[in-house]
Parts: structure tokens; sequence; C-alpha cells
């Protein structure tokens, strides 16, 4: 695990003095909204573990450039969407869509969908030019959406003569898909990535996040991209009509090139935006001739694509600013060479839960490479990030906040010799009486809920609804999320 301290401003959710509406929703510590102060404690950023392979990409209609993965969980069961070819070739010719489904995110399998049309025996559920290129659904959260439509998507391209555009579907079961109307329901875009929609419940209504460039001119009628790949962004009340784009703000500002943005709702606190882009690092090829060649890397493509990618970790909470309070890498490419190939690590769309304690993160690996295959990365529930302390000790004060519930949860750990305290002061920053420092139980331990306690209980039900503010006072210790709840 690693420290990161993030030294510039950080944008706020409220007006100073203004009082945080936390309800009883989860908060967990990606970014520094609720931090007033602190003092020898700031955000960790940390690296998951590598849970291995989990899907191999070695079927006829699958092979070495298949790519933007999306997964989904409906109900007890997840469906995995991602590109294949339904026949040998380069880069960008004969794809198609491909699905699996998972019980438990670990074992996969590819039932096959016997559509008109597909290779016999395949998982093949979509074959249209362009629209599979980068084909992405998710699962309508929209409230009283017809059955029929129960999945949407957004697919396309832009072409070498100009932008085609994004075209929408639905489909009832994740399989079979129809389009919405026959014209693009966005054009002005690059749209050669994965772009990315889903139902905003803060917003209430959908959102899309899509590859745009921070330049670009018109020549003879066609638009001719420049600079860096970034990310826009439009709404849209159906699904079809969509608002103007407009580009998304960066702090610190955008330095590199986001190939994808996969922007989605946190799955356990929606108010939060969470993106896990594939950061793209053109001109750096840490491979020799050898070494590729060794890894039976596509030659063409080697002699044509020359960078590198990692997956970095931003968030929003007004959805049109992505903070970047870590710069580093949040999964870095391996030991393994071929994940230092050309356009291979890219994130899969959307952190699913994998089991009681775990969440999990996959990644498309050895891109180009007759070894191209899924991955998966997981952290403890709520774990990427945390508010953390050393031995030596540190603090950090809420912005004012006002809760329903009866009991704060926490998730939490420490060391043996760490511990966590936690004060809770009126609207003023004042201690008060029955909850200082000094009535705080010491916590030693790693719990993912642990409902906390002063000398007087756990019970807070006499301040539900007042103004207060929370010091907690760490040792080697990280905490994760907080909530108010009912007491267990």
């Amino acid at each position: 695990m690693r420290i990161i301290l993030f030294l510039g401003l950080q944008l706020a959710t409220n007006l100073p003095g203004q009082v945080i509406e936390i309800g009883g929703r989860l908060e967990p510590f990606f970014d520094r909204a609720l931090i007033a102060e602190s003092k020898g404690a700031d955000l960790r950023l940390h690296e998951p573990r590598d849970e291995g392979i989990v899907m191999k990409f070695d079927q006829p209609w699958e092979g070495a450039f298949s790519a933007y993965c999306t997964i989904l969980r409906d109900g007890d069961r997840l469906h995995l969407y991602y590109r294949g070819k339904k026949a040998g070739g380069a880069d960008g010719t004969g794809e198609v869509t491909c699905h699996a489904e998972s019980s438990d995110g670990r074992v996969w399998t590819k039932p096959a969908t016997n559509l008109p049309g597909a290779p016999e025996g395949s998982n093949v559920i979509l074959d249209e030019a362009g629209v599979t290129h980068n084909f992405s659904p998710m699962l309508d959260a929209r409230p009283g959406v017809p059955p029929a439509e129960r999945f949407k998507a957004l697919g396309g391209i832009m072409s070498k003569d100009g932008p085609s555009g994004l075209f929408s579907f639905s489909s009832a079961d994740g399989i079979r898909w129809r389009k919405l109307q026959s014209a693009p329901v966005l054009t002005k875009g690059a749209f050669d990535s994965q772009n990315v929609a889903f139902w905003s419940e803060q917003e209430g209504c959908y959102v899309a996040y899509f590859r745009t460039f921070t330049g670009g001119t018109t020549t003879g009628g066609v638009w001719r991209p420049s600079g860096l790949r970034t990310v826009s962004r439009a709404t849209s009340p159906d699904f079809l009509h969509w608002s103007e784009p407009k580009p998304m703000a960066f702090a610190p500002a955008q330095e590199h090139h986001f190939y994808t943005s996969q922007a989605q709702p946190y799955f356990r606190a929606p108010h939060l935006l969470i993106s896990t882009a594939a950061r793209w690092v053109p001109g750096r090829r840490p491979l020799t001739d050898d070494e590729a060649a060794a890894l039976k890397v596509a030659p063409a493509y080697y002699k044509s694509a020359k960078d590198a990618s990692d997956c970095v970790f931003m968030t929003s909470r007004d959805g049109v600013t992505l903070e970047q309070n870590f710069r580093e890498a949040l999964i870095r490419p391996g030991l393994d060479l071929g994940q230092w190939v050309s356009r291979t690590g890219y994130p899969v769309l959307n952190l699913v839960q994998t089991g009681p304690t775990e969440m999990s993160l996959y990644t498309n690996q050895d891109y180009a490479q007759p070894s191209s295959h899924l991955r998966r990365y997981s952290w403890r529930l709520d774990g990427i990030a945390s508010m953390s302390a050393s031995y030596a000790g540190g603090e950090f004060t809420t912005k004012p906040l006002r809760f329903s519930g009866r009991a704060l949860r926490l998730n939490l750990a420490t060391s043996a010799a760490g511990s966590v305290r936690v004060e809770i002061l009126d609207a003023d920053g004042k201690p008060l009486p029955g909850r200082t420092l000094a009535d705080s139980q010491d916590f030693a331990g790693n719990r993912l809920e642990h409902d906390f306690r002063w000398k007087k209980g756990a019970d807070l039900s006499d301040l539900a609804g007042s103004v207060i503010r929370l010091r907690f006072v760490l040792k080697d210790a990280d905490l994760y999320s907080l909530r108010f709840v009912g007491i267990n």
C-alpha cells in the first residue's frame, strides 16, 4: 500500500458554513468532500490484490483484440459484454459483441446464444459494423422502466470521413437487442472508445460520458481531432434526445490522455461518481522488438502502436468535474511483459461486489497477443482509498453534518498497536458532553461494520437532526467509510 498526499485545491460540495445533509447515506473516503481540516492524516490510495486470470479470450470469435468490456450485476447474476472478432484479421475488422456470465465473478461461462447469423455454438449477441466496436450496455435503474427496456446500450464510432455517432439500443434480457431508432442519438464527439451511460438517481436523467478531444479543426467539412483524448458528457430524459455535449473539467488540470472514462455511480453510494479511467501514454514503448516477438504481439499492430497505459481513479460530486485526488496509478502494469503492450490493462466498466467482504475491478490484459485475457483485482468493500494516519498519529475533523439514525457505523482497520477514537463536536467545534475524546472507545481491530461507542454506549438518537462535526483521531489506522444507521 502507498500513501498519497493531495496538496491542491479540493472542490467542496457545500459553501462555507453550510451543513451537509448526510442523512443515512454511506460516505466512502474516496475524496475530501466531508473533511474540513486535518493534521497528520490524509487520503491514502490502496493497491488491490491481483486475483489472476478469470477468463481467456480463446474462442475463434474472440481473440487478441477483444476489448471494451462491461460487467453488470443483475441480482445474483453477473453479465460480461466485450468485443470479439468473428474472423481473423487486423484490429478494427470483423468485430462482434460477445456475452459471458458468472454467479461469483470468479468463474465465467460463455453460454451459446444461437442467434441468427452468429457462429454456431458461439456466445455472440450482436454483429453490426461500427456499433460492435465499442458496444457498452447498462442496466437501467430508472423507476418504472418498461421490462422490455431493462437493459440499454450505446455503441458507435467516428468514421474516417467524420463523425457517425452513437446509437441507442434496448433489451429485455441483455442478450437480444434492438436499435431504438435508425439515426444516431449523439453525433458531436470522437466516440472511438468505450462510451458509457447510466441512469443518474442524483440528476433524475440519463447521463452519457464519451470520448472527445481537447482540440480539433474542420477541414473540407470533416472534423479532425487534436490535443488530448478527454471526456465530455450529455444528459437525456429518455435515452433518445440528448443535450449538447459539455467537456468535463478536471481538478487538477488534465495532463494525460484518458482513453476511456469508465464513469459510474459507486454501487454502494450512488450519489458519488467514480471513474476508473484508462490513462494512455503515447510514444512510450517499454518493450524491445525481441521481447514483443517472444510475446507474439501481432506484428502489424506492434509496428504502428507505440504507447503504454494503466488505470487511474477519479471522483465527482457534481458529475461535471472529475477530481484527481490521486495522480498515481490505481492499477500498474505488472511484472508480466505482456501487460506493457499497447492498449493493455484497460479497465472493465463497473466495480462490482464479488463476496460478502470484497469488491472487484477487472482489466483486459495481453492485448494484441494470443494470451489475451480478463484479469480480476479486488479490495475490501469501500477499500480503494481511506483517510489514514501512520504510527505517529494524526486526526481530521469533518464539515458540519446533519444525520438521521441512531449509531455511527464505520468501516475501519488498525494495526495491533493502532487505534481509532472519535469525538463529536457541536456546530461551533466544541466537544459535546459524554461524546468527548476522553469518553470515546479506544478502538483496535478490523471491521467492515462497527457501531462506534462512547462510555454511554453507541446510541446517538439524541443528536439526530442536530448539526454536528466529527473529530477522528487515528494511529496506524485507516478509515474507509462512515454512515449513520439504526442500531443492530
